[in-house]
């Protein structure tokens, strides 16, 4: 084994520290609250959501649009740097997809949780029934099948496939420990990798190929959901410009939990030398410059929903930046556009107190926008004198804190049984500076 890959492999497979074990415990205390949300909704119905005319979405949509923001936004971010052989990808590269996949999985809990009838979520799926009872394949619920699930099985080759040779690493070093269980556990999943020549041409391949199927997957997930947006008659939901926008503002969600994850994973499992100063320092100016882009994206839309929109259309827009949806817009621009901008500055995007919250902080930048998109974009004076403004409720509370949660839990367990930074990544470095050593 080469020797610098060997601290990656010994954070993997010794036993987790007390601080894994608390923050384990905490996420999957997360997890049962999410359990208990889900139990009762399926008992008594989304009536216990804050959901009423016309706000028939809330935190379900928010949510949804959301994870699939920092999932796509993540995912994009690891297939440039696989198809680009960026030197950036040895240490960032492995952990932006577990994000990914991890956001996948919360994402897909919305569009089954809120049909009302989730244990018929089958329906959705279009399938040659012999009862003829056939999906809407007009309907939002069945391209919201067909988003998530080549979400989940794209993300998911893209990272299993990138897993291959460390898994084979990690069953011969467990082998060799004695750990056989382990080892039949990480051999079972490694297909019988042996390394040879046949292996890494087709494992290259195959890795680029899934890479470059999630460009188009990205940019058809998000405009999934910005076409669900448009077939209502929300006014300011009409808009060619939408799709764009929940593109380019979903950007600072995923890369600012990438670099927060960078910076916890590096000094928590001790890996400076891999996630090193320099690494550091593009990511954290890459969040600054995709929060600029989401910036320009915000002052597009100020300009035409202002000047160039019908006049219901201003008036929603209106609403949604100057009415009651305002502090949620606003919020998100000083959160995602404008708090990013500290990292500019090479003393404070270095040091982990400041990377940290700056990253998970842009990313609720990006909720409190999808918040106004949802619930400011609605218009007040449409609303009935007896009808009231939507409040989530504590259902739906415990539901997006039970799925940051799942989020949580999927990634300590990524952190503990797989390796974050990529082994076989490491030794194509060393290789190729142990190349350049030799000829110089």
């Amino acid at each position: 084994m080469s020797i610098s890959a060997a601290p990656v492999v010994a954070a993997t497979l010794r036993p987790g520290g007390w601080g894994f074990q608390v923050s384990l415990l905490l996420a999957l205390a997360g997890v049962a609250v999410l359990a208990g949300a889900v139990a009762a909704l399926l008992v008594l119905g989304i009536g216990i959501w804050g959901n009423n005319i016309p706000y028939v979405w809330g935190f379900d949509l928010i949510a949804y649009a959301w994870w699939i923001g920092i999932a796509n936004a993540a995912s994009l971010f690891a297939a440039v740097l696989v198809l680009r052989r960026h030197g950036l990808r040895t240490a960032v590269n492995r952990f932006a997809e577990a994000v990914a996949l991890a956001a996948v999985l919360a994402a897909a809990l919305y569009p089954i949780l809120h049909l009302g009838r989730p244990w018929l979520f089958g329906w959705t799926i279009p399938y040659p029934a012999t009862t003829r009872l056939w999906p809407q394949l007009g309907s939002p619920l069945v391209w919201d099948f067909w988003g998530i699930m080549a979400h989940v099985v794209v993300t998911s080759l893209f990272w299993f496939i990138g897993l291959i040779p460390d898994l084979a690493t990690l069953r011969d070093r467990a082998a060799t420990q004695g750990h056989w269980a382990m080892a039949r556990t990480y051999g079972l999943f490694a297909l019988g990798w042996r390394g040879s020549v046949m292996h890494w041409h087709r494992h290259q391949l195959a890795y680029r190929l899934v890479a470059a199927l999630v460009l188009p997957l990205l940019l058809s997930a998000q405009t999934v959901v910005a076409l669900e947006f448009a077939t209502t008659l929300v006014p300011a939901w009409h808009q060619a410009r939408l799709p764009v926008h929940v593109v380019v503002t979903g950007l600072p969600s995923g890369l600012g939990v990438v670099l927060a994850m960078a910076a916890v994973l590096r000094h928590a499992l001790s890996l400076e030398r891999f996630v090193d100063a320099g690494d550091m320092d593009l990511l954290a100016r890459l969040l600054a410059c995709a929060a600029l882009a989401s910036g320009a994206a915000y002052a597009h839309e100020l300009v035409t929903g202002l000047l160039l929109e019908d006049a219901e259309t201003r008036v929603a827009f209106v609403a949604r930046a100057f009415g009651a949806g305002a502090p949620a817009y606003w919020g998100a621009v000083l959160l995602a556009v404008l708090l990013p901008q500290v990292l500019w500055s090479r003393g404070l995007r270095l040091r982990a107190w400041v990377a940290i919250p700056v990253g998970l902080l842009a990313a609720a930048g990006v909720w409190l926008d999808r918040w106004s998109l949802v619930v400011g974009g609605m218009l007040r004076e449409r609303l009935p004198a007896h009808a009231v403004a939507y409040a989530p409720s504590p259902a739906e509370w415990a539901l997006l804190g039970g799925s940051a949660a799942l989020f949580a839990a999927a990634l300590l367990l990524f952190g503990r049984y797989i390796p974050v930074v990529a082994i076989f990544e490491i030794r194509h470095e060393e290789t190729l500076a142990e190349t350049a050593e030799e000829e110089r």
